[in-house]
């Protein structure tokens, strides 16, 4: 299973507390401060147990979670719905990589084009960026 950002007990709760809050809600979604509102956690509670619920949202049998900025958080089983998040969710990925190559990895293989392990990071980054420009 994936590590969360915020492990332990009181993240799960958090997870549970979000999901029985996220079905309440649907069809309809939450943003953020309804989401904090309909469970009575604060802002880092709830992006906590966010981050729990995606470590755990498979092993749970629970639908995926996907969020839009006309709807907030929400459950969806719809194969459009998951498709545009992914391919979005791909896209910011996509750009982040490019970001860390250009801005970070270039300049220091630049100062040191023989460093063997700069080399490498660049050699993985770039199959990375190639891999996700591909799913995008």
């Amino acid at each position: 299973m994936p590590r969360s950002r915020r492990r332990g007990d009181a993240a799960r709760e958090h997870a549970e507390a979000i999901c029985r809050a996220l079905r309440q809600a649907r069809p309809a979604g939450l943003h953020m401060p309804q989401l904090t509102r309909a469970t009575e956690l604060t802002c880092g509670q709830a992006r906590s147990g966010l981050a729990m619920m995606r470590d755990i949202i498979t092993t749970k049998g629970w639908s995926p979670v996907i969020y839009t900025r006309a709807d907030g958080y929400q459950f969806t089983v719809d194969p459009d719905e998951l498709e545009a998040y992914e391919t979005a969710r791909v896209h910011v990925l996509l750009t982040e990589v490019r970001r860390l190559i250009t801005g970070t990895i270039a300049p220091h293989a630049a100062v040191d084009p023989q460093d063997k392990r700069v080399r490498h990071i660049v050699a993985q980054l770039n199959s990375v960026e190639s891999t996700l420009d591909l799913i995008a």
